[in-house]
């Protein structure tokens, strides 16, 4: 059975290879063409095309900013088409948002803000529809790593 990785920022930085975001593209790229060798399917929550979006924002060359927000807006168009290794995932309901909402005071004791809580509760969704596949949190941010459903 194929895999599903839900892909981190830290990961979509990398292979956009945004400057100080992307020390660990070499791994990443690496890690990337293995994933697809094994047809694991890629997810893109939205918070890491928030926060990405973000990081690029905040490049201080606006040279930069303008070349890598070009490069960010066509690899998350080619997402939504279809067209890239990986597929963004649905904006969450308001249900939804109010069940991270309420999971967000201990979320932030343990230093955890929004965007991560919103993947790990992506991750959790996606366990409960597809509970026979592997499931992993794709991340360098060690506190999303150990997030990996084995059946």
């Amino acid at each position: 059975m194929k895999a599903v990785a839900i892909v981190d920022t830290s990961i979509f930085c990398n292979v956009l290879d945004i400057p100080h975001m992307n020390s660990e593209r070499t791994q990443v790229m690496q890690k990337l063409k293995d994933l697809l060798e094994e047809s694991t399917n890629l997810l893109l929550p939205m918070a890491a095309v928030y926060e990405t979006g973000n990081h690029i924002a905040q490049l201080s060359d606006g040279g930069n900013r303008r070349q890598f927000a070009e490069v960010f807006i066509e690899q998350v168009k080619k997402a939504i088409k279809g067209e890239a290794p990986w597929q963004v995932m649905q904006l969450p309901d308001m249900e939804e948002v109010g069940e991270w909402l309420s999971n967000f005071p201990d979320s932030a004791m343990r230093g955890a803000g929004m965007g991560d809580l919103s993947i790990i509760k992506e991750w959790e969704k996606t366990i409960r529809i597809t509970p026979n596949h592997r499931i992993f949190i794709w991340s360098l941010d060690g506190d999303l790593q150990g997030y990996d459903h084995i059946p």
